[in-house]
């Protein structure tokens, strides 16, 4: 039978230092799933990579070994011995795969609860898989049914309420250390959806006086345009670094943008003048050694947790009515899932059936010298009706509504009567409709 398993490290189980080893930027996550599923028993493969977070969602076979095959990745992608990573990855099975993929949509696992970035982060990680054709008929399913929740949770609730992002914290916390930003001014590197976020917020404070910085000139000339400011290319950094007095980073570049020793040189210029710089990249822009500088205040992406901590208590309530939200999706796609499997198990249930009575009349067939083949067949007709009641409730059971602990029934029940593992025909039970659909789609 497939599983579902989600294997991945969070700010809630490692810290930034681990995180932007694991993270996996770019063309480097689907590298990783090309791998994965060249192993026979990876069936699907997608991955989620934010600034707090990497997962891997899979459908496999042998949820042990994939386990311990994506473990072996990362390990090795992070340049660390699997012992080291072991106490900071978590793994989920199925419908809690499920709920987790559903909360994280709805920003509900989010460090800022409820935050803009998070449903989009999810929509192109399901899209680049899609367009790889590493998905399949139950992943698809599955971040379909999510971005479907994170859409209703962010409709009905007030959970995204003022445009909650990391972003919009970070500038929070530079008017927190420096008061009035209207005659500030801010240096923004990276021109991506952080970057439009992160110059939008700025411009709600009243900031006119923005640069910039970005590898693509025509994506930093638009923000620029928008948000009264000028852009410019990564190659001016050193200058436009000397006339900041708030520097933002947000790209998506695998290594550090800012030195400690580039910086050094541009501090002596400033005569004193302090820089606040923010970097929430993961990985991070900023050389965790620029804070060693006289005059340089530097803050990542976990140090905004005392700014977040103001937004908890204000979407309490909201987010207990997302919650709400999530467990009515989760029921419907439990119900999706345990359907799958039932028909298979109930046919390779009664097949086991079958099989016990032929090999049992066939290991006896020797003993019954004075029987009549009449009698023969009064006693595997018995030996059927027997066979057919001793598994009628099991199977009724079976047939009633399936719920979230479907799936592990299912397991239970497979593993008790030894029953052939062989994984249901996923696409047959989607509607047609669906799978035509899907089939148009690039890569899938």
């Amino acid at each position: 039978m497939s599983e579902l398993l989600v294997l991945g490290v969070s700010h809630k189980t490692a810290p930034l230092e681990l995180r932007e080893r694991v993270a996996l930027p770019g063309t480097r996550s689907t590298t990783l799933l090309r791998e994965l599923v060249a192993d026979a028993d990876v069936h699907e493969a997608a991955a989620l990579s934010t600034c707090n977070r990497t997962e891997v969602y899979l459908v496999v076979g042998d949820p042990v070994a994939a386990e311990t095959a994506v473990l072996g990745m990362l390990a090795r992608h992070a340049g660390i011995r699997p012992t080291e990573l072991v106490d900071s990855i978590y793994a989920l099975r199925n419908c809690d795969v499920a709920r987790h993929l559903f909360r994280v949509t709805a920003g509900l696992e989010s460090m800022i609860v409820g935050e803009a970035e998070v449903q989009g982060q999810v929509k192109r990680a399901y899209e680049d898989a899609l367009e790889a054709g590493l998905t399949g008929p139950l992943l698809n399913r599955l971040f379909r049914e999510a971005l479907a929740t994170g859409k209703r949770v962010r409709t009905e609730t007030g959970i995204a309420a003022g445009r909650v992002s990391v972003s919009s914290v970070a500038v929070d916390l530079a008017q927190d250390t420096l008061g009035d930003l209207r005659d500030r001014h801010v240096l923004i590197v990276g021109a991506g959806e952080t970057g439009e976020l992160t110059a939008r917020a700025f411009a709600e404070h009243g900031v006119r006086t923005m640069f910039v910085a970005n590898r693509r000139q025509d994506r930093a000339l638009d923000l620029a345009r928008r948000f009264g400011g000028r852009c410019g290319r990564l190659e001016d950094l050193p200058e436009e670094l000397g006339r900041a007095d708030i520097v933002v980073a947000s790209t998506a570049s695998p290594h550090t943008i800012v030195e400690r020793d580039e910086l050094e040189l541009v501090m002596r210029a400033r005569d004193g003048r302090p820089l606040l710089v923010i970097d929430i990249a993961v990985p991070r822009d900023v050389d965790p050694a620029c804070a060693e500088l006289d005059g340089v205040s530097l803050f990542d992406i976990d140090d905004l947790q005392a700014v977040v901590a103001r937004h908890r208590s204000v979407r309490g309530a909201e987010a207990r009515r997302a919650e709400g939200i999530v467990e009515e999706e989760i029921q419907r796609f439990a119900a999706w899932l345990g359907s799958l499997e039932v028909q298979p198990t109930i046919a390779a249930l009664r097949g086991r059936g079958d099989a016990i009575v032929e090999r049992a009349l066939a290991e006896n067939a020797g003993r019954w010298e004075s029987a009549s083949a009449r009698d023969l067949r009064r006693v595997e007709e018995l030996a059927r009706a027997v066979m057919k009641r001793m598994l009628h409730e099991p199977t009724l059971r079976m047939k009633r509504a399936p719920d979230e602990r479907s799936h592990a029934r299912m397991q239970v029940l497979r593993e008790l009567f030894g029953l052939e593992e062989e994984p249901p025909d996923l696409a047959g039970e989607r509607p047609a409709a669906e799978v035509r659909e899907l089939r148009r789609r690039p890569g899938a």
